[in-house]
């Protein structure tokens, strides 16, 4: 088979998934996950039923590729937004926003459709969200050890402990009512970060008398 032919059948079949997984979780979101069947899903697509199980098995195994596809992107834009910024504590409050707001905004989400509550708790419970949770925590683990070199952060407390702090503290935005209010948020938690008044004596005093 030729590349070009070969690429193509390709990129229509990624087409036809993005598709599906799309109309699936709005159909979920509105009636609820029980409610929705693959005859629904296949008719909504635009393709039939015998098309739609050439590529998933069930409702269940679609909404989980939905969710699984969300969070991918989540974290490529949450590497992005570090990227982006070049300072140490710039990267800090760049991605502790960045992961307010899509808290934020997923809250609003499951406020706004009827059954996006019980969406995110069918979703929650497969292993790849905790696999995620946890390359998060890594990701601001690192920044926190980059910004407590730069001594932006607190060295009182261990980063472990500062970065799952921050990951909690931050899911709070899911029932935040503005991106502003997150924002405040984040606000909040970065002054829980930054170095105590002791800690900022006693490194002064360090550097003054290394002995």
């Amino acid at each position: 088979m030729p590349k070009l032919w070969s690429e193509t059948i390709e990129a229509h079949r990624r087409g036809v998934r993005e598709a599906i997984l799309d109309t699936t979780a709005a159909l979920a979101a509105e009636y609820g996950l029980l409610s929705v069947t693959m005859s629904q899903i296949a008719e909504q697509t635009g393709i039939g039923r015998a098309t739609l199980y050439k590529y998933f098995p069930d409702v269940e195994s679609i909404v989980r590729a939905w969710h699984e596809r969300q969070v991918g992107h989540h974290l490529h834009h949450l590497a992005e937004v570090r990227d982006r910024a070049r300072e140490a504590g710039e990267r800090l409050e760049a991605v502790l926003e960045a992961y307010a707001l899509i808290h934020q905004r997923r809250g609003q989400h499951q406020r706004h459709h009827r059954h996006g509550a019980e969406l995110a708790t069918f979703v929650h419970r497969d292993e790849h969200v905790s696999q995620a949770e946890q390359q998060v925590l890594d990701m601001i683990q690192g920044l926190l050890a980059e910004a407590s070199e730069a001594g932006d952060v607190r060295d009182d407390v261990p980063l472990e402990e500062l970065a799952r702090y921050c990951l909690h503290a931050l899911a709070a935005a899911s029932g935040l009512l503005s991106e502003a209010a997150a924002r405040r948020l984040v606000e909040v938690v970065l002054a829980g970060l930054r170095p105590t008044v002791d800690s900022t004596d006693q490194q002064a005093a360090h550097d003054r008398d290394p002995q």
